[in-house]
């Protein structure tokens, strides 16, 4: 598989990009005018830095307003062409793209089109290059794929073809299909984006909403195994703009484009037959069964207080690691390490970002396949030393520079706790009702949750929902699940736009730590508040007018409603089922704890409550305004 991207696509200047580009492994890139034109290099110096850096100048673009036009004004269009050829052939590019008609002046018909296209393929040939034309889904026109493929079939030259862009065909609806009876050697390109669904204006759309495949809405995955249907076996190429790309890291961008055109044609090859394109052999997405623990870096008073608070939440001290100071805390199917190393990462986890999650385990079917998995679309692997007794556990980086552990059963690796723990009988206490983790909340500047989003959805068997509000009182943060199919894990993405909001706040409190809080299931929480009360626990208050207001929305019984008053529970529900979830108060710069339990079919997170959860602990927090030290 040739894999390409638009300059355009990613942040800085040309050199910049294509030192990001060739590092994260892909093979080409399309030249956007702008970026070459912006270059101080002349055109034959800057194709040669361009294949010195390993790559390959797939296709040079864009060429506008070409085709439908008369007199003097297509003489010059003519002119133009010669001139962009010209400077390919310096460039050492043989492909450029001319997109459909946006000129006023332009006439419209089939066979107007493809007289002028005859006539360039002329010129393109005695210069050793070949034109693609493509549909821009707002063309004057031509704004379908199949009316430019007709353009392409009647000009009937072999140096004119056809080139595709999922976002022109699949914003306008086109079925993707149609795509299956192009001949692939007359499709001579094949640009991918996907964007989120939104009604607006189709240039503005492309323009400021496109991003990698995998990330939006559109049916990338359908647009792919239709070209790919066709036999063709060329180079598979991005061409996003996005605002917020524009103002990204260029390397983490390639990446993230390297990682989703991978993941794409995995998926194609697993579902479309006889495809040409040879794509790298990786091992299928994996189902996440769960949450195998939750590792927290911390020390001294910290430390202590942590485990205090964790006994008062049924949690007992179920054993010590065999060589290190690290304590392992249980209840019911939920694992807590605390780990206090003075050297190795978690060390440096929390001289960096204080008390924080610095690890979180995931059990899954195959702990070596995810890995490699993970490995082929770009994750950072993460390795230190193994001690004597220890398990070599798979692992990569994760949000906010963490490390995400991989835990199966078939290898043995799930026998960690009896192999490198031993176990603790001191501190017995009764458990609390807590029996798994329901999810775990990580927060992240808004601009990198596309990033992660695609992390998650690409290495495992997960989907995303859709992203909501969350209204804090001093900006917004968007919110967004990623779940395995099940329901058996569950993460959820926050973004803060400001350091004002809780989210934000806690990101420059803890330079830019992941795990924000971890939420633990119970069948009874009542039983469990409690049970958690009569511990010493004390949950996050909620105020009176939230009850009140409860009422009035839901009706709930009066002494029900007087229990979860006492008790702090707060309350939502929706057509598939109900909601129950309290929290402790914030601890160690703004983590803290939730408790859930869900009734019927709900599949949320409580975001109507939100607000009002925000609200309170931010009345426990340091005041606006004042200094951390």
């Amino acid at each position: 598989m040739k894999t390409s991207i638009a300059t355009v696509s990613i942040s800085g200047n040309l050199r910049e990009k294509l030192d990001a580009i060739a590092k994260v492994g892909f093979d080409g890139i399309e030249i956007f005018e702008q970026d070459f034109i912006a270059d101080t290099g002349t055109p034959r110096e800057i194709g040669n830095m361009i294949r010195d850096h390993g790559l390959e100048i797939t296709l040079f673009q864009p060429f506008r307003d070409f085709e439908g036009l008369t007199g003097d004004a297509r003489k010059r269009a003519f002119d133009r062409a010669r001139y962009k050829f010209d400077t390919m052939v310096e460039l050492g590019a043989d492909l450029i793209l001319v997109c459909s008609s946006t000129h006023p002046d332009a006439l419209g018909g089939i066979d107007r089109a493809a007289d002028d296209f005859r006539d360039l393929g002329q010129i393109a040939a005695e210069r050793g290059v070949r034109v693609g034309y493509e549909a821009l889904a707002w063309g004057r026109h031509v704004n379908d794929h199949r009316d430019a493929w007709e353009i392409v079939r009647r000009s009937d030259h072999p140096n004119i073809g056809l080139i595709l862009d999922s976002f022109h065909t699949l914003a306008r609806k086109i079925d993707p299909n149609t795509i299956r009876r192009i001949p692939s050697d007359k499709i001579f390109f094949v640009q991918l984006a996907d964007a989120p669904l939104i009604d607006m204006d189709l240039l503005y759309w492309s323009r400021h909403f496109r991003n990698m495949p995998g990330e939006g809405d559109l049916a990338v995955n359908e647009f792919m195994r239709s070209v790919a249907a066709t036999g063709y076996d060329g180079p598979i190429s991005l061409e996003i703009f996005n605002d917020q790309f524009r103002g990204g890291h260029p390397e983490g961008l390639a990446r993230d484009g390297y990682r989703s055109l991978v993941a794409l044609m995995d998926d194609v090859r697993r579902t479309e037959p006889d495809v040409r394109i040879k794509t790298p052999e990786i091992p299928a997405r994996i189902a996440v069964e769960g949450v195998e623990f939750i590792e927290f870096a911390t020390n001294g008073e910290d430390a202590y207080a942590l485990a205090q608070l964790l006994k008062s939440m049924g949690f007992a001290h179920a054993g010590d690691h065999i060589s290190k100071k690290v304590a392992l805390w249980q209840q019911g199917d939920i694992r807590i390490i605390l780990n206090q190393e003075t050297t190795g990462f978690a060390s440096s986890a929390y001289i960096t970002h204080g008390t924080t999650i610095c690890d979180v385990g995931l059990k899954l079917d195959n702990a070596k396949a995810t890995a490699a998995r993970a490995s082929a679309l770009g994750a950072t692997t993460f390795e230190q030393p193994v001690g004597p007794g220890e398990l070599n556990i798979p692992a990569i980086r994760s949000v906010g520079g963490s490390v995400m552990h991989f835990i199966d059963d078939e290898s043995g690796l799930s026998d960690v706790w009896s192999v490198e723990f031993t176990r603790s009988v001191s501190d017995a206490v009764a458990g609390a009702g807590l029996g798994k983790i329901d999810h775990v909340a990580e927060t992240m500047n808004y601009d990198e949750m596309l990033s992660w989003s695609l992390f998650y959805t690409s290495i495992f068997d997960m989907q995303r929902t859709p992203m909501v509000d969350v209204i804090d009182p001093d900006g917004l943060v968007r919110s967004q699940a990623i779940k395995s199919r099940t329901g058996a894990a569950r993460i959820t993405l926050n973004g803060a736009e400001t350091h004002r909001t809780l989210a934000g706040s806690f990101l420059a409190e803890s330079f830019g730590g992941a795990v924000q809080h971890v939420a633990f299931a119970t069948d009874d929480i009542f039983e469990t508040a409690r049970i958690m009360s009569e511990n010493g626990f004390e949950p996050l208050p909620m105020t009176g007018n939230y009850y009140t207001d409860l009422q009035a929305r839901f009706g709930i019984d009066a002494d029900r409603l007087n229990m979860m008053r006492d008790l702090n529970i707060l309350y939502d529900e929706d057509a598939s089922g109900a909601f129950y979830q309290f929290y402790s108060k914030p601890f160690a710069g703004g983590l803290f704890f939730e408790i859930v339990q869900r009734a019927g079919e709900y599949d949320g997170y409580g975001a109507p409550n939100a607000p009002f959860r925000i609200a309170a602990q931010k009345r426990l927090m340091r005041p606006k305004g004042m200094p951390r030290r």
